[in-house]
């Protein structure tokens, strides 16, 4: 199985930014995050960025990068430039990796593939991981709900399936609940066409962009896991959580 890793990388993020070049154990982010790409099986791994700061870093540890316009609404817009750039063939899949996940499992880059490879009337893959009772409420934690085939039906905001007799009571009943993980695979003829497609009704209502690939018909394979990956960094706190934790695993290492 082939597939390349496209890694969205912007500087002008609205709660922390520059984070990509944020310093992790003397080393960018973005450095870190191409190294997860690596440890897969990717056939190759690219950071896709608009800003020349975050091409110097890249260019400086010597990894592949590719500058796109900066007008993209999306990093799946973004990717969709990429894989023209690099005159991909339709049949192609590409995985996005966000630039902002520096500690997620290379396993699950294999999978979010795989999955796609699997399942060959589908035009994106994705991942999905038992929902906790914490989250049944919360609409942060995006839900989906799949056929017997593990081809996505829905994704929402709200508490899906509507467990009858048991929500209404406010019981958070979690089992046969996954909530959905933003790691994504594409076949690059679907980019093609995706670039041309106006925002939908349910995806400007649920403000979730996979709801415009439903919308217009196509398939999502979504791949079960156990356990979520670590978070990724959207923010300050985030930040030092990571940097906690790349220095927890530091110290194990050295024992």
């Amino acid at each position: 199985m082939r597939y390349h890793v496209v890694i969205p990388a912007r500087h002008d993020s609205s709660r922390l930014p520059g984070k990509p070049l944020l310093d992790i154990a003397g080393r960018p982010m973005v450095w870190h995050v191409v190294q997860r790409a690596y440890e897969s099986r990717a056939h190759s791994v690219v950071v896709a960025t608009d800003d020349q700061r975050i091409s110097d870093a890249v260019c400086a540890f010597e990894g592949d990068v590719c500058m796109t316009g900066t007008h993209h609404q999306s990093g799946t817009d973004r990717i969709a430039e990429v894989a023209l750039a690099m005159g991909w063939d339709d049949d192609e899949v590409v995985v996005n990796l966000q630039g902002d996940e520096p500690l997620m499992p290379p396993d699950m880059l294999d999978q979010v593939a795989w999955a796609l490879h699997e399942h060959a009337q589908a035009s994106v893959a994705t991942l999905g991981v038992p929902l906790e009772s914490d989250e049944v409420f919360k609409s942060n934690a995006v839900k989906v709900v799949t056929d017997r085939n593990g081809m996505a039906l829905y994704f929402s905001r709200a508490a899906i399936p509507w467990k009858r007799g048991v929500f209404e009571d406010g019981s958070a009943d979690p089992r046969g609940m996954y909530r959905h993980l933003g790691l994504y695979a594409y076949r690059v003829g679907f980019l093609r066409r995706y670039v041309n497609w106006e925002p939908a009704p349910i995806e400007q209502q649920e403000s979730l962009e996979q709801l415009r690939v439903l919308w217009q018909g196509e398939r999502i394979a979504v791949a079960l896991v156990e356990s979520a990956p670590p978070a990724g960094v959207d923010t300050e706190e985030d930040y030092l959580r990571v940097l906690a934790c790349m220095a927890d695993d530091s110290d194990t290492a050295g024992e």
